[in-house]
């Protein structure tokens, strides 16, 4: 998908606009969760989940805190898979 947008003159004199409102656009993205650190490391182009972090750190932007509805949705998926694999003991 292409989107265009009309900027103002002073602004479109910037080095790379265009790069500028795509790397805003991610990292809103990324932190109110719209989008996955995947789907930012797709939208910038970049080959690594170290060039990712490196970007993120640049502009300030932490990874998100594990919640407590992150902590439910592990247990459950936990409870799955030991009804699926019985016999799994767990690590100690």
């Amino acid at each position: 998908m292409e989107i265009t947008v009309a900027l103002p003159e002073d602004i479109a004199q910037r080095t790379d606009p265009a790069r500028e409102a795509l790397e805003a656009l991610a990292i809103e993205g990324y932190r109110s969760r719209a989008l996955t650190a995947y789907q930012v490391r797709r939208l910038l182009g970049f080959e690594t989940r170290y060039q990712l972090d490196g970007f993120l750190k640049a502009n300030n932007v932490w990874e998100h805190a594990y919640s407590l509805e992150d902590f439910e949705q592990d247990r459950r998926t936990l409870e799955q898979l030991r009804k699926t694999h019985p016999t799994a003991e767990p690590r100690e």
